[in-house]
């Protein structure tokens, strides 16, 4: 199973989810909360403990690995992100196939395929890049450090915030699912999936390090270029440092 990392940034600092967070998580959960309209956002401390406390019970059991969010300018948490639905591929082919069971020593196995998800982040976060940059970290640990071929995103169909920024990343449209699950306001919702390939990874990286670049330079290159046309290489943007 993956061990927790610290994965750092320029602006962000994506921390192992503790109970140590929970004052902390509780605090940016309580700003203006009509921005968590189609995100679970814990509500107070309490709640904030019980998020904890389920999402490490879910790294326990090798399904996930969460974060906080950290804002390097100030030391705050302002949100929370996680790896989850993670999936292996190596070792005898068994049928039916058992999803999120590693082969060999789970102690050491990393996944082939995982999913970014259960994000948000405080209203004061929003905006600044800190998200941008949160999935550079993320998405390179994914690629170049475990190895994984696919990383799957997804959010409500009728959250256009959170569809155009993932578009933004470059991932490619898998479509949406009708009728797939019921939302946080007890509506039958429809889900909007996404992914990004190994092969697709050296672009996409390329997008996102070109937007962290042209949110910090004003001479930086236009972030909107086809990621046909980009070099691969970037601009360091993002750079990780990694503390198991």
């Amino acid at each position: 199973m993956p061990v927790p990392v610290i994965l750092t940034g320029r602006t962000v600092r994506l921390e192992p989810l503790a109970a140590h967070h929970a004052e902390a998580i509780a605090e940016a959960g309580a700003e203006d909360r009509t921005t968590y309209a189609f995100t679970p956002v814990p509500h107070g401390l309490e709640a904030a403990r019980d998020y904890i406390a389920r999402a490490l019970a879910d790294q326990a059991a090798g399904r996930s690995l969460p974060f906080a969010t950290v804002n390097v300018a100030d030391g705050r948490v302002v949100g929370s992100t996680r790896f989850l639905e993670l999936d292996y591929w190596q070792g005898p082919m068994v049928w039916p196939p058992v999803p999120g069971v590693p082969f060999g020593d789970p102690e050491t196995a990393v996944p082939d395929a995982a999913e970014i998800g259960n994000t948000w982040l405080s209203p004061r976060a929003q905006g600044t890049g800190i998200n941008t940059e949160a999935k550079l970290l993320m998405l390179r640990y994914a690629f170049e450090t475990w190895g994984v071929q696919r990383i799957s995103l997804r959010a409500d169909a009728r959250n256009l915030r959170s569809r155009a920024a993932i578009e933004r990343l470059g991932a490619t449209s898998e479509g949406v699912r009708r009728a797939h699950s019921r939302g946080l306001d007890g509506v039958v919702r429809s889900t909007a999936f996404y992914s990004i390939l190994d092969a697709e990874w050296p672009a996409v990286r390329d997008i996102i390090e070109l937007r962290i670049a042209a949110a910090t330079s004003p001479s930086a290159p236009d972030p909107a270029i086809n990621k046909e046309c980009l070099r691969h290489g970037g601009s360091g943007a993002g750079q990780l440092m990694i503390t198991a």
